[in-house]
């Protein structure tokens, strides 16, 4: 009998006004709608085998409770953190209170952008940050994180 493999649990989460995704500037951010996205960053993880959920919220609070039932339960995590990525210690003391590892994403290049934009309360304690490369960004992140996950 063949060994049934464990599907690994990934959770994407995404701050505030990327609900508003294919309206908002999209220039910087695109035209594909956010539930567009989502249906697209699933399909992927289906066929790479694993198990995606996903959150959106434009609150901090219920981001950092939803970090905080994760534990335990997710494999790894997928934070796009928008806005909160230049003010939200909290978010940042979240991740680091559960030891998910994570990977910070951004759509656009926010390091090409207004200045305050380039400071990320994240980024030294992520695994990695992609930024810039539109939605294939979170395509990215999602086959990053099944790999290392196969090498623990």
């Amino acid at each position: 009998m063949k060994k049934k493999i464990k599907k690994k649990k990934i959770l994407l989460l995404n701050g505030p006004n990327l609900n508003l995704l294919g309206f908002r500037e999209p220039k910087l951010y695109g035209n594909i709608n956010f539930k567009k996205l989502i249906k697209i960053i699933k399909k992927k993880a289906k066929k790479l085998n694993c198990k995606l959920y996903h959150f959106q919220s434009n609150s901090e609070n219920k981001l950092i409770n939803k970090i905080h039932i994760s534990q335990k339960k997710i494999d790894y995590i997928i934070i796009n953190p928008a806005a909160f990525t230049h003010t939200s210690i909290a978010l940042r003391d979240a991740l680091l209170a559960v030891k998910i590892p994570f990977i910070e994403v951004h759509i656009s290049n926010i390091f090409s952008r207004e200045k305050f934009r380039s400071k990320s309360w994240f980024s030294d304690i992520s695994q990695g940050i992609i930024s810039g490369f539109g939605i294939d960004g979170y395509l990215i992140a999602l086959k990053t994180s099944i790999k290392r996950l196969k090498k623990k």
